[in-house]
């Protein structure tokens, strides 16, 4: 991609931010061309604080009812891809993302060494130490479970929003596919994987401010979990089993039934044995524990060259896809669900 010619939008999801928006909007370098603000169906002045922005490059979506933050991202992408944009900046409305460090996401996209890039809060240790408590438990938990579901197992901070994406791979991702609640970032992340996205890390701290957060934890935690195990599956079938079949494959089928093998037998046998009051034999013992041994050892071996796996080298040959995320917003807006200003 040549750095000098190099479009870039910010997409900015804006719910009930009239404190903040403003100040975002401001502080956007005069580098970006397009700053592309999702007024999700706001109940306080966020529409006319951003009309009040004199700045061409501005343009308002507004959403007639709330989609959520993955639905007003996906429409603001849609509408970035329609401007031309080389590279897309997802950036909130809530000023706790520093646009100082907008130049350091873009970057490795510029010189073709990411596809897609996002902050992380734990790379950087001053503001690690000033990140609430729960919200770094929860973070690890998260981070863990989405390196399974989504193959980065070189991530950290999978939640965190503030991301740029090169527009090829953005056109290349089905916007069905991408959750509208707060797992977008997840989601995203799990269908990158599918069309062999490079991933960066870029080290950045959060900002915290006084404002109450309109995100209720227990719902969350409810849908994350979810969503994590159905994509660890989803992931996993078509990976290795739907649209290839290799040793991972292999070592996946022959640990399970193995192991499961091993398991009943044992149950069986601890059941018979209990029944009559004699203990089992060695040899029965061995039956139930060797196969439970070697399953987990391939199913280890497998996870092993999972892991090995990454995509590491962004691909720039270009490819024929059905662009379904550039026609998103045009079907919002045929619904009656947007309408631009």
């Amino acid at each position: 991609m040549d750095k000098s010619h190099s479009k870039i939008a910010v997409v900015i999801p804006a719910y009930n931010v009239e404190d903040t928006i403003v100040k975002v909007i401001m502080g956007i370098p005069k580098t970006v061309e397009n700053i592309i603000v999702v007024n999700d169906a706001s109940k306080d002045d966020t529409a006319a604080r951003v009309k009040s922005v004199k700045d061409h490059r501005v343009t308002m979506l507004n959403h007639t009812k709330n989609l959520g933050v993955g639905g007003a991202l996906l429409s603001g992408y849609s509408y970035a891809l329609g401007l031309g944009a080389d590279i897309v900046v997802k950036l909130d409305g809530d000023d706790q993302m520093d646009v100082k460090f907008l130049p350091a996401l873009i970057e490795p996209i510029i010189t073709n060494q990411a596809d897609y890039t996002k902050g992380n809060r734990f790379l950087h240790s001053v503001a690690l130490k000033k990140m609430p408590i729960g919200r770094k438990i929860s973070n690890l938990g998260l981070t863990f479970l989405s390196k399974i579901a989504s193959g980065y197992w070189n991530i950290f901070d999978p939640a965190n929003g503030y991301t740029a994406i090169s527009a090829s791979k953005l056109a290349s991702l089905d916007p069905k596919r991408i959750a509208r609640s707060y797992f977008f970032e997840t989601s995203m992340l799990c269908e990158l994987r599918k069309v062999n996205a490079v991933v960066m890390d870029i080290s950045m701290p959060a900002i915290y401010q006084n404002e109450r957060s309109s995100v209720k934890v227990s719902r969350e935690i409810i849908i994350f979990s979810t969503n994590l195990i159905a994509r660890i599956f989803d992931r996993f079938f078509s990976r290795y089993f739907l649209y290839d079949f290799t040793a991972v494959s292999l070592y996946i089928i022959i640990g399970t039934l193995l192991c499961l093998f091993g398991g009943t037998w044992g149950i069986i046998k601890w059941n018979e044995a209990a029944q009559v009051g004699v203990p089992a034999t060695t040899g029965t013992v061995l039956i139930a524990v060797l196969p439970i041994i070697l399953g987990f050892q391939l199913l280890i071996q497998a996870i092993s060259l999972d892991i090995s796996d990454i995509p590491t080298k962004v691909q720039t040959s270009k490819m024929d896809i059905d662009d379904l995320m550039s026609d998103y917003i045009q079907d919002l807006v045929k619904q009656g669900q947007v309408n631009i200003s």
